[in-house]
């Protein structure tokens, strides 16, 4: 489904160049569920904002379904129709109401008529038990109520992959558990998904795959049970020794 190969990203800040993404090869299959660890500034989050085209990589390729999404000809808001991406702190419009909030890119992009966006809406905010805030304005909903708008927001482009950028470090502690229930329910449902978290929990039991990135790299990917169990990378073993 997705292949990143030799992706690399650079970034010049004061005169200097800082490599944030070094030589970066991945394939990603459709139903995987990987989850992307790892200590602060490993380069995780850049990773996904590669894939999603928010960030330009400096060199390497992105082949997402057979085409190569970095080529400057791509067009990538018809790419970002298929991936969608929840961010850490929810980016929803202050302005729409929730509803308007979910409806807005599908109408937009013609991607279903109205009526269609809002019966869809509705069907998704019964599945995170949010249907009665869908006239509420943002500033109404606690954080992690925001958090499942804003997965249902991605859900509402019917996506092929759905990008997690850290979901949950924005939230207080007691609100952590319903975002990751709503994710770990998309799991289930066989949902491709990538998700950059440092819910440890979560990545053992809903993973099927385990990126460890540091210092730009990843040095470990494999099953949860190979990461948390038998893990034989000392780097690995000493950041899980720290937080778990």
């Amino acid at each position: 489904m997705i292949s990143v190969k030799n992706l690399s990203k650079h970034f010049n800040s004061g005169g200097k160049t800082i490599e944030v993404l070094k030589n970066i090869n991945v394939t990603v299959n459709k139903g995987d569920k990987i989850a992307i660890i790892g200590p602060s500034g490993s380069g995780k989050s850049t990773f996904l904002r590669c894939i999603n085209g928010l960030d330009v990589p400096t060199s390497g390729e992105i082949i997402f379904e057979g085409k190569c999404i970095t080529d400057k000809s791509c067009n990538m808001d018809i790419i970002r129709r298929q991936i969608g991406m929840v961010f850490q702190h929810f980016n929803l419009f202050p302005h729409l109401t929730i509803l308007q909030n979910i409806i807005l890119a599908p109408v937009l992009l013609k991607v279903k008529t109205l009526e269609e966006a809002r019966e869809e809406a509705k069907r998704l905010l019964i599945k995170v038990n949010l249907l009665d805030k869908m006239d509420e304005y943002p500033i109404k909903l606690s954080g992690g109520q925001k958090q499942r708008v804003a997965i249902v927001r991605a859900l509402a482009m019917n996506p092929k992959v759905i990008l997690f950028d850290e979901p949950t470090s924005a939230l207080d502690p007691e609100m952590i558990g319903e975002v990751l229930d709503v994710m770990g329910e998309l799991a289930r449902n066989g949902i491709t998904m990538l998700v950059v978290t440092h819910e440890m929990n979560f990545a053992r039991e809903m993973a099927t795959r385990i990126l460890f990135m540091d210092k730009g790299e990843i040095i470990a990917d494999a099953p949860p049970k190979n990461i948390f169990e038998n893990c034989e990378n000392e780097r690995v073993k000493e950041f899980l020794s720290k937080i778990l």
